[in-house]
């Protein structure tokens, strides 16, 4: 049985800004995971690592 993220668990604040035009989370800021869970973006909201899609100005 699949089970999705507790209610009480709050999805994470995206920075909107970051992540307008981006095509991994299309403008939202977050990804679900397999597991149901609101996570993040890697690609617009974590742009110190690898996955970073954005150039700073």
């Amino acid at each position: 049985m699949t089970h999705g993220a507790h209610p009480n668990t709050p999805a994470p604040r995206a920075n909107i800004d970051q992540a307008r035009d981006c095509a991994d989370c299309r403008s939202w800021g977050t990804v679900i995971t397999p597991d149901g869970r609101h996570e993040l973006c890697p690609a617009c909201q974590l742009p110190d690592t690898e996955y970073s899609s954005i150039a700073e100005p």
